[in-house]
């Protein structure tokens, strides 16, 4: 039984290393997976061309995000200082509207109250004053008693002050006192744009009562939109004042709109982030509050090793080139990629390799990449 246990083991023992010798004899050297060779006819085919890596200068930009954003001096709410019923409106969200633009009709009995009560102030006004101006001068000639003319002066002042009251009041529901008679006293009053802008919101229909504290509409100057950046702590020191920007949307890439830096937050967000607003250089009606942007800002200027955009390749998620090595042999490097100009760009050799000096493929590198990865596996 020892014996069978015994051989068991030695059969098992010389199985697995003929196992490795055949996978060592069968396993490629490591340097050899990356490369390729290539005889005259091939080179001359596949139309490679070398060049040296170039030292230019590049620029270090950075890819940030946000959303169109309207500071809440340009956010208008409009609503009616004494309630009522909305008569009539012709505004819908979108919409664009003008200064002093009828937006709405209100009605209420109130109205029709509140210009009764100044249409009589005025009168008892007019009255006291004649009054006054009696009593003063029987006072000065001591054929009244300071008593009758204290009197009348007060009830006179009191009434100046009721209607000058009452007057602001009806300023406030846009009625014009100085124009108001028996004879065009209104149920009805308007409500007027107070800027130039877009409708952002309706909140009312036709015969609804609203209260003075409900807003009606909602209104958005474009003046002064911009772009609200979001900027994480690391990245700030690049920023400054006076930047210049340049924002696209997810649905136009190639369309940049020009922004410049107008304001840094000076406080930081749980995220460890902070708000960069920036001001567009023209307004474009393409752009809404709320719209989420990308944006580009150019921080430094720096010397840097760049290729040619073709002189790169990438496989599974890397990026290589090619180096041209002797005797038709082309060996394929890993690198890193960097910033990005002119359809030149930054790179380095992953494994700190002297790149200055190599003889690089510049055009012809995707062809050297199909031979190395569909070459037939070796037997």
């Amino acid at each position: 039984m020892k014996y069978i246990i015994a051989l068991t083991v030695m059969s098992l023992f010389f199985i697995s290393c003929g196992e490795q010798q055949g996978a060592k004899e069968n396993a490629a050297p490591a340097e050899e997976l990356n490369m390729v060779h290539l005889n005259e006819a091939q080179i001359k085919s596949a139309g490679l061309r070398l060049g040296k890596i170039e030292l230019k200068d590049i620029a270090r930009r950075l890819t940030l995000n946000g959303k169109i954003d309207v500071p809440p001096q340009n956010l208008i709410s409009v609503s009616m200082p004494m309630g009522g019923y909305l008569k009539t409106t012709h505004l819908l969200p979108g919409m664009h509207v003008k200064k002093g633009e009828v937006l709405a009709t209100m009605e209420d009995q109130q109205y029709i109250q509140m210009q009764q009560d100044y249409l009589m102030a005025r009168s008892k006004l007019a009255f006291l004053e004649n009054e006054f101006k009696r009593q003063k001068e029987l006072n000065q000639s001591k054929s009244s008693s300071d008593k009758v003319f204290q009197q009348t002066e007060m009830e006179y002042n009191n009434a100046k002050v009721s209607f000058g009251a009452l007057a602001e009041k009806l300023k406030i529901l846009n009625i014009r006192p100085e124009a108001l008679t028996g004879e065009n006293v209104s149920g009805s009053i308007q409500l007027y744009s107070p800027i130039d802008g877009f409708v952002s919101k309706v909140n009312v229909n036709i015969g609804k009562y609203v209260n003075p504290t409900d807003v009606l509409f909602e209104l958005i100057n474009p003046s002064d939109i911009h772009l609200n950046l979001k900027v994480f702590e690391k990245d700030l020191e690049h920023l400054a004042i006076g930047q210049k920007v340049l924002a696209y949307n997810n649905n136009q890439v190639d369309k940049k709109y020009a922004c410049e830096i107008i304001l840094i937050s000076q406080n930081l967000n749980a995220d460890r982030s902070a708000e960069v607003h920036c001001h567009f250089d023209e307004y474009h009606k393409s752009l809404f509050p709320g719209m989420y942007m990308n944006a580009e800002i150019e921080i430094s200027n720096k010397k840097a090793m760049v290729l040619p955009e073709q002189a790169i390749v990438s496989y599974n998620a890397r990026d290589y080139v090619f180096l041209s090595m002797a005797n038709g042999q082309f060996e394929m490097l890993e690198v890193k990629k960097g910033g990005t100009q002119d359809k030149y760009i930054e790179v380095s050799s992953v494994d700190a390799k002297d790149l200055r000096n190599a003889d690089v493929v510049m055009d012809g590198a995707y062809a050297l990449l199909m031979q190395l990865k569909n070459r037939p596996e070796e037997e």
